[in-house]
């Protein structure tokens, strides 16, 4: 009469026939105020009517025993558990369930009236994990009910071995959980989970995603070469993955195969590349360690470069390796190699040496690189020359015995010529360019006087006149 909302006493009257254990007739009161939801999918338990009604039956039941005899049914479950652990999950599970009248209206109303990912929760707090996953696949259910329903669970209970060995069992290729666990991985890495991530990555047989990982581990935080002299073994599992990765797609090459959907993929050239770069690390570690340990190595602040960086990165560890040595030479080789492996810019390395040196007023050692960087092999005619120029351009304080030295070192004269104008040297500019072959030389001179008349040097500029 009033026209109020009549579920309220719906409810409260199925609640009221539960608790006197007339179960039929609190369904028929249920029926008049429970709704299904409008997405079985939603990540919630369903309403809030729902919940209580599976709250208060699940709260009631008392433990029952399948066999008369308690001792007798003890040493049967532990037998069977013994036997195999899915088979006892699902003799438990039926045990418990099917044989429990309140149990079997949890799923009653679960199936009526709650979501998936109630269903499932219910499966799993009463450890029927095999349940629940089949119910996911059976509904086919996003990844979203997975993680919350079934992964958070189990990998904090402790389970993910029995979630893992469980997966297994229902398909031994893994390719239906595909989805799942792809999104499983993604959820711990927002969650910087990646011990767990590694541990799931090995189960999953996805060998090129666990060496990335790897690669994580061996970088992540360090701060000197010498942490990363005692992270080394992880470089030998990212190269362990990938020469297993190899293998595999070897053997499947044969066949024709659509397997391994989910799991990473690259051609064989890349993988064996990046086996080459982990070699490289490996040498360079060592190296780098050595060198920190003998206490020649200047400590940086900036992030520690290795090979799995980008380009720039890789041009850092060449300088690094280079600068670190106890001289140029000794470094020389394995930079050389990082420069040739990853086609990096190789004078742009140097100079960047270069520029490093005599900041730290080693001129000496400026001369060795040039050598080492001539003796290479792959250099260009000019290279030797630009470094020196490089270097002249940002430091005009050279000491003039070493500036002239370097300068000297140069193979080309109008290179030499245009480092002594930069230095303000014109005398000396003067004297190579006369040098030259007629019609260059008196243009160079003619540039030499002018410099030397802005500059107001009068002694250079009379004689580039007479000259002249």
């Amino acid at each position: 009469k009033s026209g109020l909302d009549p579920g309220g006493a719906w409810h409260a009257w199925g609640m009221a026939c539960l608790k006197a254990g007339n179960l039929s007739s609190a369904r028929e009161k249920f029926n008049r105020c429970l709704k299904p939801p409008m997405d079985l999918n939603q990540l919630n338990h369903g309403s809030r009517l729902v919940q209580d009604v599976i709250q208060y039956l699940e709260s009631t039941v008392k433990p029952v025993l399948i066999a008369d005899d308690d001792y007798f049914a003890t040493l049967r479950e532990l037998e069977a558990t013994l036997r195999t652990r899915s088979l006892s999950l699902e003799m438990m599970c039926e045990g418990k369930i099917q044989h429990n009248s309140y149990y079997q209206e949890c799923l009653f109303y679960l199936h009526s009236y709650g979501t998936n990912l109630a269903i499932i929760s219910f499966y799993m707090r009463h450890d029927c994990m095999r349940e629940a996953l089949l119910h996911l696949l059976n509904k086919e259910s996003p990844s979203e009910v997975f993680i919350e329903g079934i992964f958070i669970p189990s990998y904090e209970s402790g389970k993910l071995h029995m979630l893992e060995n469980l997966l297994e069992t229902i398909d031994p290729g893994l390719e239906s959980w595909g989805v799942y666990l792809i999104a499983a991985c993604k959820y711990l890495q927002r969650k910087n989970y990646y011990h767990i991530l590694y541990e799931l990555q090995q189960f999953m047989k996805d060998h090129l995603r666990a060496a990335m990982t790897c690669i994580r581990f061996f970088t992540h935080g360090a701060k000197s070469y010498t942490e990363l002299g005692g992270k080394q073994t992880w470089l030998l599992k990212i190269k362990d993955h990938l020469k297993v990765y190899l293998q595999e797609v070897s053997r499947s090459s044969g066949r024709k195969n659509m397997a391994f959907t989910f799991r990473k993929k690259m051609s064989a050239t890349d993988v064996s590349r990046h086996i080459n770069t982990v070699d490289l690390q490996m040498e360079v570690t060592k190296f780098l360690h050595q060198c920190e340990s003998s206490g020649t190595s200047q400590m940086t602040d900036s992030p520690l470069p290795t090979l799995f960086g980008n380009n720039n990165m890789k041009m850092d560890v060449a300088c690094k390796v280079i600068l670190e040595g106890k001289n140029i030479e000794e470094g020389f080789g394995i930079a050389f190699r990082v420069l040739q492996d990853f086609q990096l810019e190789a004078t742009e390395v140097y100079s960047k040496v270069a520029k490093q040196l005599v900041k730290q007023q080693k001129y000496s050692e400026i001369r060795q690189l040039l050598k080492c960087v001539n003796e290479s092999g792959v250099a260009a005619k000019n290279d030797g020359d630009n470094i020196i120029l490089n270097c002249l351009n940002e430091f005009k304080n050279i000491p003039a015995e070493d500036l002239d030295n370097l300068i000297q070192d140069m193979d080309n004269d109008e290179n030499k010529i245009q480092a002594y104008m930069m230095c303000s040297k014109l005398r000396s500019a003067y004297l190579v360019s006369v040098r030259q072959e007629k019609a260059r030389a008196v243009q160079l001179v003619q540039h030499v006087r002018q410099l030397a008349e802005s500059s107001g040097d009068d002694v250079v500029r009379a004689i580039c006149a007479q000259w002249l």
